[in-house]
């Protein structure tokens, strides 16, 4: 009997289309100073977390995303004092550690020697004399380059943000020469400065292509409260033949309005483009000090606090998950953390940031780390529960039949492909507690 639930729930997976794999993660650029520095992180009852990249797959997370900038050396000393300092020799050691870790690997190039959002898309200052053809090329150079040097540091990316946030358009011109900039618009836009954005992004995609043919390609924007715009912008890249996987969206409540503008959103991407995926790449909420600026307060219905940011993050994920096109969710900024750091003579950032997954005071995990894990989770597999959530918590068995227990302090399973004793449901476990028996 046990054999005939191992091979029917093995058939199943070989059947399940790709489409079913979630991703379910965090950028976690800046995690790699914060241990640098000495940050302290704790667990949720205050147990320290000797290493965060382990403690994160245990959560139930399996994807992580980092920011990689041209020239950061480059930005100006506010913006490195806000987190401008990924270049490639620190994205390439930090990836590797990602990939070693057992995670998906989503890469953000932001093609700009700083912040790349719908306010800015600065030209990287070595690119500033280009245009054109010439431009076209080095971006494609650029790029190519990138994606050897990380395949070959035992980094290749699963997945590649070829712009981030770009509703707007890419490479506008130098930072200080705003009257040579060209955005691009998807809405009243010209046909030149559609061609020109459309043509620098298939050269960054054919480079992805070429040199890591099986990661996938996500086109980055946020317009979740205009639809109409949202539309716009990709049908404008449908008519122009671009090549690419995933609509990766950022969104969050306090910039972009309501959940239910999301999930308008999502329901009207889904009908108009039905042959992509979606993913949240950006997302947040704040546990503390939300700061007075913010477009739109819902302090009265998540109020800012740990249960606050927990609330809005349980019914985010409730929602996304009534979306079957919506395929990843990434937090960002999740390992923000002051515990242990005396800002005065060893910050990492020069504010701090309350939005993230730890408590700047304690250094414990946030009540909304456990909400993501949820998302992770489709018909006929669970992403990495090989405990009590999967199977009512009866035994858990190896594609081989070795039937393995998990339990507190039981071990770690290794990663791989673990079959429940109902047949019904089966789990991708990546070190998670439990020995063979």
């Amino acid at each position: 009997m046990r054999i005939k639930i191992i091979v029917a729930a093995l058939a199943s997976v070989l059947l399940m289309p790709a489409s079913a794999h979630k991703y379910v993660g965090g950028d976690i650029s800046l995690l790699a100073d914060y241990e640098a520095h000495g940050a302290q992180y704790y667990d949720a009852s205050g147990q320290p977390i000797a290493r965060l990249l382990p403690f994160f797959g245990r959560q139930g997370l399996n994807a992580m995303r980092l920011r990689l900038f041209v020239d950061p050396s480059k930005a100006t000393d506010a913006e490195k004092g806000e987190g401008v300092k990924q270049d490639l020799d620190y994205v390439k050691a930090f990836g590797r550690r990602i990939k070693d870790a057992g995670f998906s690997l989503l890469l953000d190039l932001h093609y700009s020697d700083t912040w790349a959002d719908p306010a800015k898309q600065f030209t990287p200052d070595a690119w500033r004399g280009l245009s054109g053809d010439a431009l076209n090329e080095r971006l494609y150079d650029y790029t190519r380059n990138v994606l050897e040097e990380m395949v070959a540091a035992g980094a290749a990316p699963d997945l590649i943000q070829t712009g981030n946030e770009i509703s707007y358009g890419m490479l506008w011109g130098p930072r200080y020469d705003e009257g040579s900039w060209q955005r691009y618009y998807a809405v009243g836009g010209t046909e030149a400065t559609e061609k020109r954005f459309t043509s620098l992004l298939a050269s960054a995609i054919r480079a992805c292509r070429e040199i890591c043919p099986k990661a996938r390609i996500v086109l980055h924007t946020e317009r979740v409260a205009q639809p109409s715009y949202l539309t716009a912008f990709y049908d404008d890249m449908d008519a122009a033949g671009l090549d690419y996987d995933i609509i990766g969206l950022s969104y969050y409540p306090y910039h972009h309005g309501p959940l239910q503008s999301l999930d308008a959103a999502l329901t009207t991407l889904a009908e108009r483009f039905a042959d992509k995926e979606v993913m949240i790449v950006e997302t947040g909420y704040y546990h503390a000090w939300q700061p007075s600026d913010v477009y739109f307060d819902y302090s009265s219905v998540y109020p800012i606090s740990g249960a606050g940011q927990k609330a809005f993050a349980d019914d985010l994920v409730d929602m996304l998950s009534r979306h079957a096109n919506v395929t990843g969710l990434f937090w960002w900024f999740m390992e923000a953390n002051e515990c242990g750091l005396d800002w005065a003579t060893n910050r990492v950032t020069d504010n701090w940031y309350n939005a993230g997954l730890f408590d700047n005071q304690t250094g414990r995990a946030m009540p909304a780390l456990s909400s993501l894990a949820r998302f992770n989770v489709t018909a006929g597999m669970a992403g990495h529960a090989v405990g009590g959530g999967v199977g009512g918590g009866g035994p858990v068995y190896t594609l081989g039949g070795v039937r393995v227990t998990s339990g507190n302090g039981a071990g770690q399973l290794p990663p791989g492909i673990y079959v429940t004793a109902d047949g019904r449901k089966l789990s991708i476990g990546r070190g998670h507690g439990g020995v063979a028996e």
